[in-house]
Order: structure tokens, then sequence, then C-alpha cells
């Protein structure tokens, strides 16, 4: 069995429990997947694992290769593509189609979404680490956003010019893989390949996810 898939994010909504709790929750279009690969430690490869792709891609779009990786599973090239390591191997055969459907069986209640986040471009130390800035009165000029000294932290106890690799500073922020754990699986749609998922998920809509079973908490 493949603990994970691919997907879109399309969006936020809201649902209701039975007992009317207002639930907000975001739609994932998840799946199908194509099994483009299969790797098992009785290949080269050495470990389990499963390539899935996601979302046809135009020949003419595409790679040559890509187009020829893509053929062995006698289907079209993926604008998504995905290796999910295994634990063990999986009955899975390249050219299988993986769906939504394995979420369904009633066992699976917290799931891992991986995606980019935003990108948010070049921001300032305020913005991009919450620093609380300089003071608006007492001198202060055209410095109130400034992220103040940055020589202190240096080598040999602030007493050299250098700087200590990680240091807080302006730069670009966002458009990074993250990880959101243990979000609760509301509703799985088989017929319509939806899955309705408890909270934020990294990414703007349109963008693509991977859905996998939660690895701390089921």
């Amino acid at each position: 069995m493949v603990p994970a898939i691919l997907g879109r994010k399309i969006g936020m909504t809201q649902v209701f429990e039975a007992n009317g709790e207002r639930v907000p929750v975001t739609i994932v279009e998840a799946g199908p997947c194509v099994v483009l690969q299969v790797k098992s430690t009785d290949t080269a490869d050495g470990y389990f694992a499963v390539q899935l792709g996601f979302d046809d891609q135009k020949p003419h779009r595409s790679t040559l290769p890509e187009i020829g990786h893509a053929r062995k599973a006698k289907s079209a090239p993926k604008k998504f593509v995905r290796e999910i390591r295994l634990v063990e191997a999986t009955d899975k055969q390249v050219g299988d189609v993986v769906t939504v459907d394995i979420f369904s069986e009633g066992e699976v209640k917290f799931v891992d979404v991986v995606g980019i986040s935003k990108g948010k471009g070049f921001q300032g130390g305020m913005r991009r680490w919450g620093f609380g800035g300089q003071s608006s009165s007492h001198g202060t000029e055209r410095k109130h956003r400034s992220p103040g000294s940055i020589g202190g932290r240096g080598q040999n106890r602030g007493t050299s010019g250098a700087i200590k690799r990680g240091k807080k500073m302006a730069g670009h922020t966002g458009a990074r893989r993250r990880t959101i754990p243990c979000q609760r699986l509301v509703a799985v749609d088989g017929e319509n390949n939806l899955m309705l998922i408890r909270g934020a998920v990294p990414g703007p809509n349109n963008g693509y996810v991977i859905v996998r079973k939660s690895k701390t908490r089921q």
C-alpha cells in the first residue's frame, strides 16, 4: 500500500459537524496518480519507493526523456512527479493508479501535508522575523524599521567583525518546502477525488501538495 498521494490545493471552505460545530477545511484534489516507477532492494536502487505522477502535461511542453519514462507506464507525461519512500515492498506495479480511496478506509484520521509556501519576495527584518523595530522617539530618525547592530554576534564573544551563520536579517521570504503535520482528515470524496483537511495547507490555490499518512499520529 502507498501511504501518500499527490494533489492540488483548491481552496478553503467550511463544513459543519453533527453537533453544529463549524470546521474550517482546505479542499485538496488528490489523484488519480499513476505509478511511473517502482524501486526495491532487489534492484540497483537499494531501497523501497514508488514514483507517482499527477496532472497530465502536454507532450510539446515536456522533454523526450520524460515522455519515454511515462510511456513505460502507458501514460502521458506528468506535471508533478514525486517519489514516495516505503518501509517495505509494495504490491503496486508500473502503470497502476493510486486514488484517494487509500484514505477512505476509516483508519486514517490524521495526515501530513507537504507543499511550497507562498513566496513573499525580499522582506525586511520586521516582516521576515517579527522584529519590534527601533524606538519611535528619543532621537531615532529614519531608522525605525532597522534591525539594529549585527556585529555583536560575531566570533570570539562579539569582539570580531565576522557574523555568525544563521543571523536573522532581511532577505527572501517564503517559497520554501513546508510540512504541516497532524492535520485532521475531515472527509474524503472518492467520486470527485477530493479530500477535506482541517486547517491551512501551505502554498497558493492550485499549488501542488503531497498528502501522506501522519507519521506521529494515527
